[in-house]
């Protein structure tokens, strides 16, 4: 579905992307981790069109498409959720939800969308004519995913999505991810949490100094030792110490449940 190839990016003189490539194939979930600065931003604002690559390709479905700006991109299916959120503070819940709608099959689907939305987020129709800057940082990021959805996303951009949340909210972000994904949503994630990043996605590139220094299968890198050290806090094993990480148990979080956080203690993060 996307594919990018040896992408170059720069900030003027400084040159942020080195080569970067990468592939997600429609249905999946991929994850990209790596370290802060890594380029991670970059890379998702320049496939969004929201920076203009000096190198390389990028490709939607077979079209190329590194020269759209971000208006032709989303109404090409690929939707950003931003670092940060990025919502109009002064503006209502209902009226940023309504942003997200900017295609023109978006705005035809609106209504039915929005109740979609509602279905997943009921938070967000019970407070749908606060302002967005009133609501805490969990249904703050549950409006950004939402307005993404009113979107009709074919490919979902998200930029670190759990940064700040409580725990509670973080696992009911994800759970609703994958729901999304079932729902036939293609995912490319940005995530601090590497770990859960990784038992969600289907494959996963590792991004370091703007250059992919490994790839593969989530489930390998979840195990490969140099993974295990940078990103998930598992120190190296000492002299005699079995090499092979404990097995983890059964508190291991699932993959996703039930497309709705109604239970979800809303007032976290």
């Amino acid at each position: 579905m996307l594919e990018v190839a040896e992408v170059d990016a720069h900030y003027g003189d400084l040159q942020a992307l080195w080569g970067v490539s990468l592939q997600v194939d429609h249905g999946e979930i991929v994850t990209l981790i790596g370290p802060n600065g890594a380029g991670k931003s970059t890379l998702l604002r320049t496939i969004a069109g929201l920076h203009r690559p000096s190198g390389g390709t990028i490709s939607l479905r077979g079209t190329r498409v590194d020269g759209y700006p971000a208006h032709r991109m989303a109404t090409a299916g690929v939707v950003l959720v931003p670092e940060g959120r990025r919502l109009f503070g002064r503006m209502s819940v209902r009226e940023n939800l309504e942003m997200g709608a900017f295609s023109p099959r978006a705005r035809r689907a609106r209504l039915d969308t929005l109740r979609s939305v509602h279905d997943i987020f009921p938070v967000l129709a019970d407070r749908a004519r606060d302002p967005a800057a009133t609501l805490s940082g969990g249904q703050q990021q549950m409006l950004a995913l939402g307005r993404a959805l009113m979107g009709l996303p074919e490919l979902l951009l998200l930029d670190e999505p759990s940064l700040g949340l409580a725990p509670l909210v973080v696992e009911s972000i994800f759970q609703v991810l994958g729901a999304v994904n079932r729902r036939g949503v293609t995912v490319l994630l940005v995530e601090q949490n590497a770990r859960r990043a990784l038992e969600l996605a289907n494959r996963a590139y590792v991004l370091e100094n703007g250059r992919i220094v490994l790839h593969g299968a989530a489930a390998d890198l979840l195990s490969d030792e140099r993974v295990q050290q940078a990103y998930l806090g598992q120190r190296p094993p000492l002299p005699g110490e079995s090499k092979h990480p404990r097995p983890r148990g059964a508190d291991a979080s699932p993959r996703g449940s039930e497309l709705s956080m109604s239970s979800l203690d809303t007032t976290e993060g």
